[in-house]
């Protein structure tokens, strides 16, 4: 059985309700996840439902293109923190990657980090259905470079989610230290233990509960 401690309990959907966001929290709480994953809106929120709990809260920033301006993710992030997030997703400029604005990727990633200081952990999105194989190996030397904690396939908002060659490829790239983060289509025990098989050290899905029940 997987452990408990690998999952971000995740909803992002753009119609999730209170009620949603308090069951997700408590079915965190009742499992000991490592955090539940909520856009901005309900961070407050869960915030005060984990209260002095060992289920830490993620939120997303730049979610879910990435094509926002620098400040205003480091904005976001700033007051997700201050709202109580501890955990950060931010999403890459993929355009900004494809073009190969290198300098311009590592500082996005950059201003994020030093927002997060060290109140939170910062994972960077890079939806990689969108990426060729030399382009995910690029944004990750370039993540690492910035100091993430992590790197994360996908939003689950794209073309497609976590594929386990491309966590693979993450975990070569990135090495043993960092976090790789797989998320997206992730449905039952056995994708989940294929994606940790790959060199996934956190899992982010809304099957949660249907991928430890077995």
């Amino acid at each position: 059985m997987l452990d408990t401690k690998l999952f971000d309990h995740t909803i992002l959907k753009p119609e999730a309700t209170e009620a949603q966001v308090k069951k997700l929290c408590q079915e965190a709480l009742e499992h000991h996840f490592a955090s539940v994953c909520v856009n901005q809106y309900y961070t407050a929120f869960a915030a005060r439902l984990l209260k002095d709990s060992d289920v830490k809260v993620c939120t997303v920033v730049g979610f879910p293109l990435g094509m926002s301006h620098t400040k205003v993710k480091a904005f976001e992030c700033s007051q997700a923190i201050a709202d109580g997030a501890t955990e950060i997703d931010m999403v890459i400029n993929v355009g900004a990657l494809k073009d190969q604005k290198y300098d311009y990727v590592l500082e996005d990633i950059k201003t994020l980090k030093t927002a997060c200081g060290d109140k939170a952990i910062l994972k960077v999105i890079i939806e990689t259905c969108l990426l060729t194989k030399e382009e995910i190996v690029k944004v990750c030397q370039l993540a690492k470079e910035a100091g993430a904690d992590f790197v994360k396939t996908s939003t689950g908002f794209s073309t497609a989610g976590a594929k386990a060659e491309d966590v693979a490829l993450m975990r070569k790239t990135v090495g043993e230290t960092m976090g790789v983060k797989a998320s997206g289509g992730i449905h039952n025990a056995v994708e989940a233990q294929a994606m940790v098989e790959a060199g996934a050290s956190r899992l982010g899905t809304s099957a949660t509960l249907a991928i430890i029940e077995g």
